[in-house]
């Protein structure tokens, strides 16, 4: 995305210069900016925009998020709370809302203030449900994002973001034939389309029908081999039906490293502390009990974090020299050329966690060691370790992890998007604080 987006505000840019007064042209370059991380120049364009006189709610949208991302969280509220004014119904303005509201205060009712007031007035709009679905799923309340999402489907029986998520909800709580069910429906109503399928995987995957999930995780793989979810599905079979195929896979051995990386961690703790600045986790990702800080051109120019960056690189093109290529879905696409693709920094507060997880659209990822507690509790638990292996969809019967690694502060680990981990648990009057980023085969 991110070529095609610079090529847009290039020729954005070219087209404005030629006629400044086209305000759809200067939305349209703020939303490339936004996309392309660069935040003060979606600001301006936005800014222009509305100076002359666009009515549109999604270009403010477009500035709220420009006013977040530069950490000037009130503006960006009260922005929100514009587009929403001129439509009290947008999804997109309420999501973003009610996550930067739970992300600034960890309070579930002030998350959900404007959404619910907006379904009060209009409880037919079924896009507002499955965002009510999704901010009580993660602000903790799987069994009251269930309920949502049930609601929404009473007024939208055959919706394939609402069918997905019950399915998704029912296998979390347990309960594998509705799983399957919801995701029946939805194939039914999209038979052909690929996140779909994948929820059929997962429910058959949470109701014991491992030989079914593994036929439509090949499926999914052969249709789109870059795909790292099908990918971590398909193991995942193959590991509860014994296939020896799962340990080439998750070869830890020959496509994982986990060694010290130089780089100015004292200076790089100060400049990442300083630029967090939320009491929660935002909504779809994986951190739980921790703040999440994008790393944008912005916070990538500081000198620590380019420098770190720097190393980075330099670890990242020893480890892809050393696995070499081979036949499976990460070796296969090895060139020894790498480009990032998104980065970001992560403080985990005591009682903090992730929640184990694949990047969908990912090959290499990465967890870097900033700085850790003195002490975490309780240490015979790995507290605080990265754990790989243990599925982050349920499974009947469920696994355990297969690998873990100790944290230490200037230690990169790098490892297959397609792998599965999360982060143990842990206690601690300090903070635990890292920096990953996602590759991709250049």
């Amino acid at each position: 995305m991110g070529i095609d987006r610079a090529a847009d505000a290039a020729r954005l840019r070219r087209a404005l210069a030629a006629n400044p007064q086209d305000r759809v042209g200067w939305h349209n370059l703020a939303a490339a900016e936004g996309d392309l991380g660069h935040a003060a120049e979606a600001e301006a364009a936005a800014r222009r925009a509305l100076a002359l006189g666009i009515p549109a709610p999604e270009t403010r949208l477009v500035l709220a998020r420009a006013l977040q991302d530069l950490n000037r969280l009130d503006e960006a509220e009260r922005m929100f709370e514009e587009a929403l004014a001129r439509r009290p119904t947008y999804p997109d303005a309420h999501r973003d809302l009610a996550q930067l509201r739970w992300m600034r205060t960890g309070v579930v009712s002030e998350a959900l203030r404007a959404l619910d007031d907006a379904l009060r007035g209009a409880p037919r709009e079924v896009p507002l449900h499955f965002v009510r679905s999704v901010a009580q799923e993660f602000t903790g309340d799987k069994p009251g994002a269930l309920a949502s999402a049930e609601a929404g489907l009473g007024f939208a029986p055959n919706d394939l973001q609402l069918l997905r998520a019950a399915s998704h909800l029912c296998a979390e709580l347990g309960q594998g034939s509705q799983a399957v069910a919801f995701a029946r429906r939805a194939v039914a109503a999209a038979p052909g389309l690929a996140p779909v399928q994948i929820t059929l995987c997962e429910a058959h995957l949470a109701s014991g029908d491992i030989v079914q999930a593994e036929e439509i995780a090949a499926r999914l793989c052969a249709t789109n081999p870059n795909d790292q979810h099908p990918i971590a599905m398909r193991a995942t079979a193959w590991r509860l039906l014994g296939d020896p195929r799962y340990e080439s896979l998750y070869d830890y051995a020959r496509l994982t490293h986990a060694g010290a990386v130089d780089a100015p961690l004292e200076e790089l703790a100060m400049d990442l502390a300083a630029l967090h600045r939320y009491r929660a986790h935002p909504f779809q990702q994986s951190v739980r009990g921790g703040g999440q800080l994008p790393l944008n051109a912005k916070e990538l120019a500081r000198p620590s974090i380019r420098a770190l960056f720097d190393s980075l690189r330099a670890a990242v093109e020893r480890h892809l020299a050393r696995v070499g290529a081979g036949a499976d879905p990460f070796r296969s696409r090895n060139t020894g050329r790498f480009a990032f693709a998104g980065a970001w920094s992560v403080r985990l507060s005591s009682g903090g966690y992730h929640t184990d997880h694949v990047h969908q659209r990912g090959w290499l990822s990465s967890a870097f060691y900033v700085s850790l507690p003195p002490v975490m509790k309780p240490e015979a638990a790995h507290a605080g370790w990265l754990r790989l292996g243990r599925p982050g969809i349920t499974t009947q019967p469920p696994l355990e992890p297969d690998y873990r690694v100790k944290p230490e502060p200037g230690k990169l680990v790098l490892f297959p998007s397609y792998m599965w981990h999360g982060v143990e648990p842990f206690e601690s009057d300090a903070p635990r604080l890292t920096v990953a980023f996602d590759a991709l085969p250049a």
